[in-house]
């Protein structure tokens, strides 16, 4: 019988990969206290079984895959309840977080006497008869989390402590939203100015590779873009004493935000974004 696995929450990104544990034989927990219809439903589909927040700790491995700004919170939400287990799960935090949250976050564990992994997912989320996501892992509980890559997870162990992984998923993160940010910042100013169906063609000759990378990206972005604030938000704090880098990334963070408000609303933005890669 294989390990048992508590996955918090049941969003887009953590039931396609309870999905994935799930059709390799593991049962998989979550918790749906306080979560809407549509989390209801893609828990059951993806084959999870739904418990108290108290029963979580019940499990081997406890996957945190949560937005950035509800990382911290829940961790400290779990540790009374790690405290008082008998056998403590592997606490996985799998968010888009900074190295310097990250370890907050560890602290918080590892005072429980649970064993802590600093992860981070990068890729789409798993669907069947593809590869991918991958994970990397860092810090002492690394290796025994390693163990779930015989249930269809891909896992690579990188060399280094708690920080590590994030670190790695805020500098990817930093080039590939970044360069989405930038891209949609260029398109709206083009639209503005008269100048779309020209900057359309010139990027199709001059990059063609970026052109075709950004009609998938930019219009895809739209319907996430509430969740990339807090995450070009934490690639600020990762940017440390680089006042200029960290400045980009606040700016990131205040685009996606007027764009996030945008789709909630009249959506002018988002259909110019949409229509610049004929979407």
């Amino acid at each position: 019988m294989g390990p048992v696995v508590a996955v918090v929450s049941a969003g887009n990104m953590g039931a396609a990969i309870a999905r994935r544990l799930t059709g390799h034989g593991l049962e998989v927990l979550t918790t749906l206290e306080g979560r809407s219809a549509t989390s209801r439903a893609r828990s059951a589909e993806a084959g999870m079984k739904a418990v108290s927040t108290d029963e979580l700790v019940g499990a081997d491995f406890l996957l945190s895959v949560l937005p950035p700004s509800a990382a911290l919170p829940f961790a400290r939400e779990m540790a009374p309840r790690l405290v008082d287990a008998g056998t403590k799960p592997l606490f996985v935090d799998c968010n888009a977080v900074s190295p310097a949250t990250v370890r907050d976050i560890g602290s918080v564990v590892t005072a429980t006497g649970a064993l802590f992994v600093d992860a981070c997912i990068i890729g789409a989320p798993p669907q069947p008869g593809r590869d991918g996501p991958r994970f990397y892992a860092s810090g002492e509980g690394a290796t025994p989390f390693q163990a779930l890559a015989e249930y269809g997870l891909d896992i690579r162990v990188l060399d280094g402590p708690v920080g590590a992984a994030s670190a790695l998923k805020m500098s990817f993160a930093g080039i590939n939203k970044g360069l989405a940010a930038i891209a949609s910042a260029m398109i709206l100013a083009a639209t503005r100015a008269g100048a779309a169906d020209a900057l359309r063609r010139e990027l199709e000759e001059s990059w063609p590779a970026l052109a075709t990378a950004l009609t998938r990206q930019v219009p895809d972005m739209l319907p996430k873009a509430y969740r990339w604030v807090a995450e070009m938000q934490e690639i600020a704090e990762f940017s440390g004493e680089d006042t200029g880098a960290r400045h980009i990334y606040l700016g990131a963070a205040e685009l996606y935000d007027r764009i996030a408000r945008d789709v909630a609303n009249s959506g002018a933005e988002a259909a110019v974004l949409s229509g610049f890669f004929g979407r």
